[in-house]
């Protein structure tokens, strides 16, 4: 991985909230894995058989981010752009989300105050899958402390040129071959470490494939099939990994108190305005409550 480091550019359309895309990677990130540092997104990259890093940070040019990445991933640079436009959400159309959001008086607000706010997509649908699985019913904090152990345990060491960066992401094979004892050491639930092992083994068996592309409705309900994932898991998965605009993720605690204070029903049924950028609204909701808590909330 030594060399200079390779560059490129990656266009979108503004206006894009950079600073709260680096906040809700940073405050969900796997420590080691990846990293928010100084402005720029930092992440390790093990992708068909190319390994290395990159960071990604902001330009003075309105409509550009600039990556740099390690020579070592050269070979996979259009699918490796193709993973970050989908983690960065660079294809959204800002402008015509607001336009529909923007119609309610409770989203108005934040829209103005954090205009071109993106949902983070997922640089590998496992990864993303597990940091969901990790985050039912615990705040963001614990999540990421839940994740980061799994980093640690199931991560390949890895020499880069950040210190925050040592390991590659979990693999799904070593951690569907580990005893489920190994995964509750971790911290976690019985319950909670059976669907990591049970979600592991389908990924490696190939009968769950949740990336961008894949048939939604087919691989959600075979996600949904294996004990403890439910709608919010699956839905904050569909937002994320499989780029459903407008996925919502029904009975978010955060986000019915967001809408002051009701129901998850009432929440779907209010949500139902905001088609087709039902996930768009979730992140708004998620930023709204923590500019007026400044605290953590939502996946």
């Amino acid at each position: 991985m030594s060399g200079d480091p390779l560059r490129l550019t990656l266009d979108y359309q503004p206006p894009l909230a950079w600073d709260a895309l680096l906040g809700f990677l940073g405050g969900r990130g796997a420590a080691g894995v990846e990293a928010v540092v100084d402005g720029r997104y930092l992440r390790t990259v093990n992708l068909a058989g190319a390994r290395g890093w990159l960071a990604v940070s902001a330009t003075k040019r309105v409509d550009q981010l600039a990556v740099e990445l390690s020579p070592s991933l050269e070979p996979v640079l259009p699918l490796l752009t193709a993973k970050l436009r989908q983690l960065l959400d660079l294809e959204a159309d800002p402008i015509a989300i607001a336009a529909v959001l923007g119609r309610d008086a409770r989203l108005a607000p934040v829209i103005n105050a954090t205009p071109g706010l993106r949902v983070p997509g997922g640089f590998d649908g496992f990864e993303l899958v597990l940091r969901a699985i990790v985050g039912q019913q615990v705040t963001v904090k614990a999540a990421t402390t839940l994740f980061s152990r799994f980093a640690a345990a199931f991560g390949e060491p890895v020499a880069t040129p950040f210190a925050e960066l040592k390991f590659f992401s979990p693999k799904a094979a070593l951690i569907a071959d580990a005893e489920l004892q190994t995964l509750i050491n971790l911290g976690l639930t019985q319950r909670r470490a059976t669907s990591i092992h049970a979600v592991a083994k389908a990924y490696v068996a190939g009968q769950l494939v949740l990336e961008p592309g894949c048939d939604h409705a087919v691989e959600l309900e075979r996600f949904r099939a294996i004990p403890g994932i439910g709608h919010w898991t699956s839905n904050y998965v569909a937002m994320r990994a499989l780029r459903d605009a407008d996925a919502f993720p029904t009975g978010d605690l955060a986000l019915c108190n967001a809408l002051g204070g009701i129901k998850p029903k009432a929440a779907d049924a209010a949500a139902e305005a905001w088609r087709p950028y039902r996930a768009y609204a979730a992140l708004y909701l998620w930023r709204l409550l923590r500019m007026g808590t400044n605290t953590e909330a939502g996946g």
